[in-house]
Order: C-alpha cells, then sequence, then structure tokens
C-alpha cells in the first residue's frame, strides 16, 4: 500500500495529464478512476489539487481541441474513420447527432460522462463548423465538470478508496492480472459485437449500382433518407426522390406518406 500511494504521490499528476490524454484521444481505458484515486491522495495532503484539476483539464482540452479541428478541416471522413475504430459502430455517429439535434451544445457539457460520446462529440461539432470559441467554452465547462466530479469523489470518499487501495496491494500482481483480464474481456465481447453487427450489415447491404439498377425498373424501389438532422446540415446531399424520415419521430417524413403501393421494395440508407 506504501509503495503504491507513494508511487502515485511522486507522478500522480502525470499521470492523471496522460490517461486523461490518451482516453481523450480514444484509447479505451478508464480515466475516471485515475482521477478519483488522485482526489483521495489530495484529501491526504499528498497531491495539490490545483495541479491534479489542470492537468486533467488541460489534457482534455488538447486532445478535444485537436479533434474538432480534425473534424473541421476533414468533415465526415473524421468521424466516419472514429466509427471504423469504435468498438460499437452501429451506434458511433447516429446516436451522437441524435443528442446533439435534441440539445445542441448542451450536449457537449455532458459528453465526457457518456463512453464513446467523449470522443466523437468533438469532431462532430467540427463539422457542424461550430466557431472556436463557442467550442471552447462549452467544451471547458464539461471538462471542469467532469474533472471536478472525479476528483470531488476522491476527497469526498477518500477512506473508501484507501480501502480499495490496500485491497489491491494486498492482491499484488493479482490486482494487475484482475485489471487486465476485466478489461481484455469488455474488450473482447465489444470486438464480438462489432464483428456480429458487420456481418448483419454485409447480409443486408446494397451498392451504388445495385441501387441506379433498381431505380430504373418498374416500380422503383422506394428510397428513405434515415440520417438525422444533424446529418443532413452536415452533408445535405440527397439520393434523388429520397424521402427523409425522422427516426426520433417515427413515421412523419418531410415528404408526406411514404408510397408504399404498390408494393415496392425499401431501401433505407444514412452515414
Amino acid at each position: 500500500m506504501q509503495q503504491l500511494t507513494a508511487t502515485f504521490a511522486d507522478h500522480g499528476v502525470w499521470l492523471v495529464f496522460f490517461n486523461v490524454l490518451v482516453v481523450q484521444l480514444g484509447v479505451p481505458v478508464p480515466a475516471y478512476p485515475t482521477m478519483i484515486v488522485a482526489g483521495a491522495l489530495v484529501a491526504r495532503g499528498e497531491l495539490p489539487a490545483a495541479a491534479v484539476i489542470l492537468a486533467a483539464l488541460s489534457a482534455a482540452l488538447v486532445a478535444d481541441f485537436a479533434w474538432y479541428l480534425l473534424g473541421r478541416k476533414h468533415g465526415r471522413s473524421v468521424l466516419n474513420a472514429l466509427c471504423r475504430m469504435s468498438l460499437s459502430p452501429d451506434a458511433c455517429v447516429r446516436q451522437t447527432e441524435a443528442i446533439f439535434t435534441r440539445f445542441g451544445m448542451r450536449a457537449l457539457v455532458a459528453s465526457k460522462f457518456i463512453t464513446g460520446f467523449s470522443t466523437v462529440a468533438p469532431p462532430l461539432v467540427g463539422v457542424m463548423r461550430v466557431p472556436p470559441r463557442t467550442f471552447l467554452v462549452y467544451d471547458a465547462l464539461g471538462c471542469l465538470l467532469w474533472v471536478g466530479s472525479a476528483v470531488g469523489i476522491g476527497l469526498v470518499f477518500h477512506g473508501a478508496v484507501e480501502s480499495a487501495l490496500e485491497f489491491l496491494a494486498g492482491l499484488g500482481r493479482g490486482a494487475l492480472v484482475l485489471a487486465g483480464g476485466a478489461l481484455v474481456l469488455f474488450v473482447l465481447y465489444k470486438w464480438w459485437q462489432r464483428q456480429r453487427f458487420y456481418k448483419v450489415l454485409r447480409m443486408a447491404r446494397i451498392t451504388v449500382d445495385e441501387l441506379r439498377d433498381l431505380m430504373q425498373r418498374e416500380p422503383p424501389p422506394v428510397v428513405v433518407d434515415v440520417r438525422t438532422e444533424a446529418g443532413r446540415r452536415a452533408d445535405p446531399r440527397r439520393i434523388p426522390g429520397a424521402t427523409v424520415l425522422d427516426l426520433s419521430a417515427p413515421g412523419k417524413t418531410t415528404d408526406g406518406e411514404l408510397p408504399l403501393e404498390p408494393v415496392r421494395e425499401i431501401i433505407l440508407y444514412c452515414t
């Protein structure tokens, strides 16, 4: 226990900085527990509170602003790349766009508390061409709430944190094996979900050439644009003749009722 806390006390500020930085860059490792431990050490007087908060805040802002600039410069290609790396590609951009459509920039304040959302949100704001100053104000507020809540939990419940650290110290290397095993199992489970999603997607997918051939037949298929409002604003192009369907309000379209008579194939497309 003493060796563990001494190591954290000596390098805790830098550990917090690099942990938060890699998490915000998209590496699937937790940063919140590290900040809680840092908060507990602040309560014991072994770490300076201002340095811990500043380290975590600066790391989050640096990573977020980098993603914001990439989204602003390269557009949706950055989001597509993120989703290819994401462990939950089926909910990657659509979920984020739906939240932004409903709550606007207020969603950025809460983004750090939602797994996956915190990485996708900054480049999406960049794609939406939100001014840099506006982004930084909302992002800084969200980062401050996120960091402050974690450090605050460590301060308030430092006794429980110390007990947990003593338990982990008692396990020795077993603690690392336990934590590493849990992380590996989580990643494997998400990878399995990802592969299952891509398998379904491959089975149900249609190519551009196949769609063009279908649209030249009688009756043509019903093509439905199911992108979110934010997605349509970011890329206003549409397949000719497509009907826009808002999935947040099922059954409502911008073009009246879906033309389902005579019986036709229905093609859905999104980003």
